[in-house]
């Protein structure tokens, strides 16, 4: 039985207060591209759907025409809420989509019963555990005495009456203890929300969710499939791929992560000074178009340097300076003897603690105009 396993989709996401509709429209075309031609019994897409539990007009069209696509493909379509959905919305015409092969978790109140399938194998079956907090658990469990996430998933998983002789997948999306995170996740305090990786022990393969870099946790048996497309600057050197899973007799799996996603923009990085990365030979050979942090080396702020810097990198997401004074930053406390310095000496001593450096003669020169001119006009 071969699986595409897929999640954290976050369809409708801004990054940077940048809409990233186009590229997720792109980057599901390629997908449906790669998971027709793997041949796939089943899709399995493990929560995040949206990347708001009330979802633009525009991201719920976007991924109905993604559904539509993959139930086109006669195909089994597993989906479960993540925290960015809202279980009550993705649910919706659940038991009609079920006539269409396509699964998605309910509202959780902890009937998990498995969707069986068959192969040459025998029998394997499914179960779909939408996002849970110790609160769901115990507000349907009322003696679950669970207070930390891991009890609490380990109490449903218990309840599930797992039949471990059989083969399992389990979809879920939860922070595994020990997963690495990135810029663009939801943090908790303390590793609050962590589940301990042992209490997916009866399940052949987990396909996880919530994490944005693909992954395996302990085996490849327990993985993080990872997003589709970078959704932060922490995420540049990340691979995004499709993780094709075949899982044969009891205890043979199969993962091929080699599908790699090529999105219509990159997320990358670039610093130098300004005359440098604005010079034709810099920029000629490589994509302008992609989603760029730039870090600028120059000692002094470019006058608008924003709009000079769109003129040739339209997608500039962020903008730092890298330099002596953003690299020794001050603190500015009270000025001392403020009624005894000339309006020169506060203007370069307050340029001192900004640039960790003096005022060269041509500054010096702006900056006695422009007090004469002051003073002049009182």
């Amino acid at each position: 039985m071969k699986f595409v396993h897929l999640s954290d989709l976050h369809i409708g996401k801004r990054v940077n207060e940048i809409s990233m509709l186009e590229d997720q429209k792109y980057i599901l075309g390629k997908m449906i591209e790669i998971i027709e031609k793997s041949h796939a019994d089943a899709v399995i897409i493990a929560g995040d759907i949206y990347d708001k539990s009330v979802p633009s007009a525009e991201a719920v069209m976007v991924f109905d025409r993604f559904l539509t696509e993959l139930s086109e493909l006669n195909i089994y379509i597993f989906i479960i809420s993540g925290n960015h959905d809202s279980p009550e919305r993705l649910a919706f015409g659940e038991q009609l989509l079920q006539k269409q092969n396509i699964f998605i978790s309910p509202v959780f109140d902890g009937d998990i019963s498995p969707i069986k399938m068959q192969d040459e194998f025998g029998e394997l079956f499914v179960y779909l555990l939408p996002f849970i907090k110790p609160a769901h658990v115990r507000r349907v469990y009322p003696e679950c005495e669970a207070d930390n996430y891991s009890d609490a998933v380990k109490y449903v998983i218990d309840k599930m009456n797992v039949d471990d002789t059989k083969r399992n997948i389990l979809v879920a999306h939860q922070l595994v203890t020990g997963a690495g995170r990135c810029d663009s996740e939801d943090i908790s305090v303390g590793g609050m929300d962590n589940v301990d990786v042992n209490v997916f022990e009866k399940f052949d393969y987990v396909a996880l969710g919530h994490i944005h870099g693909p992954q395996n946790i302990s085996s490849g048996n327990i993985r993080y499939c990872g997003t589709p497309l970078k959704y932060s600057f922490s995420e540049m050197k990340h691979v995004k791929s499709v993780t094709i899973v075949e899982l044969k007799d009891k205890g043979t799996i199969e993962t091929d992560t080699s599908n790699e996603l090529i999105p219509l923009h990159d997320v990358r990085e670039i610093r130098g000074k300004y005359m440098d990365i604005t010079d034709r030979n810099y920029y000629r050979d490589t994509n302008t178009e992609d989603y760029l942090h730039i870090i600028l080396e120059d000692e002094n702020d470019i006058p608008d340097v924003m709009g000079r810097l769109r003129s040739i990198y339209p997608n500039i997401m962020k903008l730092d300076y890298d330099n002596e004074r953003t690299r020794n930053n001050k603190k500015i406390d009270v000025i001392e003897d403020l009624d005894v310095k000339t309006p020169m000496q506060l203007i370069d001593e307050f340029f001192e603690l900004q640039n960790n450096r003096k005022m060269n003669e041509v500054q010096e020169e702006i900056v006695t105009n422009i007090i004469d001119e002051v003073w002049g006009m009182n």
